[in-house]
């Protein structure tokens, strides 16, 4: 479980390090096919479906790779 726990505080780190020198490199995340953004005058509505899906997938491959 701490190895675990460390790879996500590692993974964390390493992507925020991408966020704050390199924002052009995730510009694609939010904004797939399927994810969805609803803009009235009253307000707006994002609801990332494909992005989360992608995020769920890579997230379970990574624990079973480590898992096992």
């Amino acid at each position: 479980m701490a190895s675990i726990l460390i790879l996500i505080g590692l993974l964390l780190v390493v992507i925020g390090v991408i966020v704050k020198w390199a924002p052009g490199l995730l510009s694609w995340f939010g904004q797939l096919p399927g994810d969805i953004h609803i803009q009235t005058a009253r307000g707006e509505l994002f609801i990332p479906f494909t992005s989360m899906i992608l995020t769920s997938i890579a997230i379970s491959l990574i624990l079973n790779f480590f898992k096992r």
